[in-house]
């Protein structure tokens, strides 16, 4: 009883749209390298391939997932949830694992 309370309760926001982002990675680099990028450079990122990609919600991180091929783009394939406890968390939880 209390899931439909709760979905009937969030029923409002189901038109609201939200930027979901999909992180390979991260990199740091100063100005002076970054001057040097051409077509064809190649930018080092921090994740080792194989770990899984973050997907973020107006950059809150919410799930972890890996890269499959959809029609000829690319899509995630969702593998993790964060948990509801970690999303709330600012300071901590899964968002400190990533």
């Amino acid at each position: 009883m209390a899931e439909t309370a709760q979905s009937r309760s969030l029923e409002f926001l189901s038109d609201v749209s939200m930027r979901v982002t999909v992180e390979f990675g991260r990199s740091k680099t100063d100005v002076r390298e970054l001057l040097k990028f051409a077509k064809g450079s190649v930018i080092e990122l921090e994740k080792m391939s194989g770990e899984p990609l973050d997907v973020r919600l107006n950059g809150k991180l919410i799930a972890r997932g890996e890269a499959v091929i959809v029609n000829d783009r690319f899509g995630v394939r969702v593998t993790e949830i964060v948990s509801p406890e970690d999303f709330a968390n600012p300071l901590g939880g899964a968002e400190a694992k990533g």
